[in-house]
Parts: C-alpha cells; sequence; structure tokens
C-alpha cells in the first residue's frame, strides 16, 4: 500500500540541503525544507530513512507519514504498525 508522507528538515546548511535526493521546498523560517514524499511500502521509508541519515550529518529531520491507515472491503486496516517518526540530534 502506498505511504504519503512530509518531510521537514531544519538545521541544515545550504550545501546539506542540495543533496537531499527528493524535490521539495527550500523554506526560510523555522524549518529549512520541506517535501512530500510517496512510498510503494514501509521497507521503501525505512530504506530512505537510512539514506537520508547520511546526507543530513548533525542537522535534524521528521519524516511524518499522513496516512496511518485506510479502509479496506470494510473494514480499518494499519498502513504502518508504528509511527516513523525520526529525530536526529545534532
Amino acid at each position: 500500500m502506498k505511504i504519503e508522507a512530509i518531510l521537514l528538515v531544519w538545521g541544515a546548511r545550504d550545501e546539506v540541503l542540495k543533496k537531499i535526493p527528493v524535490e521539495g521546498y527550500w523554506l526560510y523560517g523555522e524549518y529549512d525544507f520541506i517535501a512530500k514524499i510517496e512510498f510503494s511500502d514501509e521497507e521503501e521509508m525505512k530504506s530512505f530513512l537510512r539514506e537520508l541519515k547520511h546526507v543530513i550529518h548533525g542537522g535534524t529531520f521528521k519524516l511524518i507519514p499522513v496516512q496511518l491507515s485506510a479502509v479496506k472491503d470494510g473494514r480499518e486496516i494499519s498502513v504502518l504498525e508504528d509511527v516513523t517518526t525520526k529525530t536526529l540530534a545534532p
């Protein structure tokens, strides 16, 4: 099942923001970068998180899933077992 998420990045330098492997928007305020990302499954999202940790050394980010559950065949199903929100301390 497709997973949609919002990526928020703050405390990162411009040269780090240029290396983020998705298209998004640079911001000037509390956050430095925001993007909407779609993943085909949870494993793809986890792989993206691992890659992002290598790009953002010492910066901070959150990846917030937008859809946490869905209805299939008249019953609610879980898209993610737990909310995958990661924050890296500087």
